[in-house]
This record gives C-alpha cells, sequence and structure tokens, in this order.
C-alpha cells in the first residue's frame, strides 16, 4: 500500500494545459478589448486617416472688427506727436512751400496745442492713464494705437535737447548738418502721422519702428 502511494505522488502531474485547455488559451482580441473598458478599447482601435485643415493665414486686416469710432480715436492721436515735433519742420517748410499747403489743414489743431504750455502734459497724461490704461472703456485696438503715439512722443525729447544743446549760431557746415537732422525729424514724424493714421481709418494695426514693441508690452 504504501509502495502505490510513492508511486503516485513520484508520478508527473498531467499537464494543465492539456486538461483545461480553454482556461490557459489567451482571450480574443475584441475579449481583450472588453475586459479593457470602452474608453481603452477606443484608444487602441486603428485611427482614421484625418484630413488636416490649411493653417490660418496671417491677416492684418481687421476692418471688420474695429468700429468707426474707435478707428477714429486712433487716428487722431497719432496728431499729438506730430503736433509736439512739428517745429522740427521750419527748415524744410520754409525750403518747400508744399509742406506749408499739405498741413494748413492742422492749422486749427496746432493753435490749440501750443495755445497753452501746459497742453501737451495734460494730452500726455489723458492718453496714458485715461486711454491707454483705461481696458473697460477701450479697445486694446485704441490703447495699442494711442500707447505706441505715446511711446513716438517721449522718444522726441532726445532730438529736443540735442536741437537746444548743440544749435549752430551761424551758417556754415554745422547747419547744414543741423538742418538736415531737424527735417528727418520732421519727415519721420509726418510719415508716422500719414501711415499711423491711415492705417487706423482703414482699420488695421500700424506698427510704427521703435516704439511698436513697446507698445506691445504697454497694452499686454
Amino acid at each position: 500500500m504504501a509502495s502505490a502511494v510513492s508511486l503516485l505522488l513520484l508520478s508527473s502531474p498531467r499537464p494543465l494545459h492539456r486538461a483545461a485547455p480553454s482556461l490557459l488559451r489567451s482571450p480574443a482580441p475584441r475579449a481583450r478589448l472588453s475586459l479593457l473598458g470602452p474608453a481603452a478599447a477606443t484608444a487602441l482601435r486603428p485611427s482614421q486617416p484625418r484630413l488636416l485643415a490649411p493653417p490660418p493665414r496671417a491677416n492684418n486686416d481687421n476692418s471688420d472688427a474695429v468700429g468707426a469710432p474707435d478707428r477714429l480715436v486712433a487716428a487722431v492721436a497719432y496728431l499729438y506727436p506730430f503736433l509736439d515735433g512739428a517745429q522740427h519742420g521750419r527748415f524744410i517748410v520754409a525750403q518747400y512751400p508744399f509742406f506749408n499747403a499739405l498741413l494748413s489743414p492742422l492749422a486749427p489743431a496746432a493753435r490749440l496745442f501750443h495755445s497753452s504750455p501746459l497742453t501737451p502734459f495734460l494730452l500726455f497724461i489723458t492718453l496714458y492713464f485715461a486711454v491707454v490704461r483705461n481696458q473697460q472703456a477701450f479697445s486694446r485696438f485704441v490703447r495699442f494705437n494711442a500707447m505706441q503715439a505715446v511711446a513716438l512722443d517721449v522718444l522726441l525729447i532726445i532730438p529736443d535737447l540735442l536741437a537746444q544743446s548743440f544749435a549752430p549760431s551761424g551758417a556754415g557746415i554745422g547747419l547744414d548738418i543741423f538742418m538736415s537732422a531737424e527735417n528727418t525729424v520732421f519727415l519721420f514724424l509726418l510719415v508716422c502721422l500719414f501711415y499711423g493714421g491711415g492705417a487706423c481709418l482703414l482699420g488695421m494695426t500700424p506698427r510704427l519702428p521703435i516704439v511698436a514693441d513697446a507698445a506691445e508690452r504697454q497694452v499686454m
């Protein structure tokens, strides 16, 4: 009896995969997906090819989104630096009467601007604190253009100081250089006025050289 029991214990057991093949067989792919849940089943399904839409084109023309009042306010803001630096054009206006006829419509605004020594300072405070910093009353379009006008006026400190410090007393090469520098400043302000004001009236966002990045940081 003992020898029969020992023979049964020492004999190799029958493999399970032969006895119950259905239990050890790997489940079918669909059954495996159902066990993982609907989310995993959806993720493991082969993805269908998708048609990629073309990237949007950069367009600076937002005339449909900018209203007429915003365009007008933004365009008028560029009058401030031009009127504040109009004295730099005294030589070119005297030499070329065309500029005098071109700018004659701005004569009433120039007289009002220079009616008091405090007018430029008050306009600076108004533009910066009442327009640029007023996010509730004005759109970003108006505030960005007003900030460009303010930054352009701040830059006028440099040519103003140079004109007061190095103005020649007589004729010569020094006067020629001084007149060329003054004419350059005036023409730059004139181009900024027409480009900035014209773009604003068309509903486009102008980016003036030198001051555009600084204005962008202020209105973020």
